[in-house]
């Protein structure tokens, strides 16, 4: 397995009292996956076993570790699931995709390809699509990359089995980055 293919979805933080306790700090929109007994990988070769999860108090105890001087070797570790995993572990409701299935999609408006989505940004509560123009566009003097918010009025249809999500109003956007 290659590092691309993992999501990087929490990070390790500082130890908390004297039994070996720690941070954990979410970088996913589903925490229901971190859970007591469940593994995640480090790194591409080796997992680590959540012995106990507290959300609420933002802790976790790495199985096997009982002293902060022990836990401290585990500071700043990312945690990491596959894309398999996440999707078998996170329940989407209608109209959600993961990020990593909407990266790579194509951005259509109006019968024009406007780009290909490369990354999502989250700027305060909303996702935007980071989009690289399309060559064609940039020869025309349009900007390499802009972004679009994902949510209506913008995103009209997104088709993640052919990778593409029609818009409205991005040209705009475009046309003014």
């Amino acid at each position: 397995m290659k590092q691309s293919d993992l999501l990087h979805i929490a990070t390790i933080g500082k130890t908390v009292g004297i039994k070996g306790d720690m941070k954990l700090h979410l970088y996913t929109d589903f925490p229901e996956q971190f859970k007591n007994n469940t593994s995640f990988f480090i790194n591409p070769h080796e997992r680590l076993t959540l012995a106990e999860v507290n959300l609420g108090k933002g802790l976790i105890k790495v199985d096997g570790i009982f002293t902060p001087e022990d836990a401290k070797k585990f500071t700043n570790k990312e945690l990491y699931a596959t894309m398999e995993e996440t999707r078998k572990n996170c329940h989407l409701n209608d109209g959600e995709f993961f990020w990593f299935d909407l990266v790579g999609c194509k951005i259509i408006e109006g019968g024009v390809p406007l780009g290909t989505v490369t990354d999502i940004d989250r700027i305060n509560s909303l996702n935007y699509l980071k989009i690289n123009t399309d060559e064609e566009l940039i020869k025309t003097g349009s900007a390499k990359t802009f972004l679009i918010p994902h949510n209506k009025p913008f995103t009209i249809k997104t088709d993640i089995r052919n990778k593409i999500i029609t818009v409205s109003g991005a040209m705009d956007i475009l046309e003014a980055s």
